[in-house]
């Protein structure tokens, strides 16, 4: 099983779509990498040769930023906007969506589960939710 940026690749797939394994690698950027370095896309992970895999590793670390360092990037891009201020950056902090969605409905995924909010209706609810009593001591 070939490793390319710290990620096995796997063997029974074409190179276009095996690099895609990589965070940070797509598709389009996928069929860059193999026409720069000259393999085939349709050649399956299992193919390749020691060479080959060293290109692949080569032109990525010179050119693309992936995995860990691509995620270390995006958290401080965030952590920026939120230092500064800025519209998207209060949306981070507030766990909402940043691009614009609308939050009335929908936008699960961000906020997370549904609080209710509101009266009860029913006394032995009322009761569950409150406790016990705090109070004098029984006799």
């Amino acid at each position: 099983m070939p490793r390319i940026a710290g990620v096995d690749i796997p063997e029974n797939k074409r190179m276009d779509v095996a690099l895609a394994y990589v965070y940070g690698i797509g598709p389009t950027l996928a069929r860059k990498i193999l026409e720069e370095t000259g393999i085939p896309l349709e050649k399956k992970a299992k193919d390749l040769t020691d060479h080959e895999i060293t290109a692949i590793s080569h032109v990525i670390s010179e050119r693309h930023p992936v995995e860990g360092d691509l995620k270390r990037i995006e958290a401080a891009n965030i952590k920026r906007h939120m230092i500064i201020g800025t519209y998207r950056g209060s949306r981070h902090k507030k766990s909402l969506p940043v691009r614009g969605q609308r939050t009335k409905t929908n936008a699960r995924t961000r906020k997370g589960p549904r609080k209710t909010v509101g009266a009860f209706k029913d006394k032995a609810v009322r009761k569950a939710v409150a406790g016990p009593a705090t109070g004098a001591p029984a006799a």
